[in-house]
């Protein structure tokens, strides 16, 4: 029998939770939405302004998986652009907006 003094015991749970701890999700940071005929689609050219619904100062709106979790507010990291969290969307807001 060997002496392995460095095993750890592991529980299941953790087990379980270290599984999905490595599946990807995809998150989105909506800066606003519009909607624009084909013909003003086809004059945008370099330099053109395409106006949002949000409005300036109005919280970004965080999707993971398309699914709406937070809101925040825009940052700049490191010469990056970058998202504060300064709001979680509780489940029962994200039900409502299923419905």
């Amino acid at each position: 029998m060997s002496d392995n003094s460095e095993a750890v015991d592991i529980s299941p749970d953790k087990k379980n939770l270290d599984f999905i701890l490595d599946i990807p999700l995809q998150v989105t940071v909506e800066l606003g939405r519009t909607k624009l005929l084909v013909r003003d689609i086809l004059q945008l050219n370099q330099g053109s302004v395409v106006e949002l619904t949000k409005l300036a100062g109005e919280p970004l709106d965080i999707f993971v998986n398309s699914k709406l979790v937070a809101r925040g507010e825009a940052v700049v990291v490191s010469e990056k652009f970058g998202v504060r969290l300064v709001d979680i969307v509780s489940p029962n807001e994200r039900v409502e907006k299923v419905l």
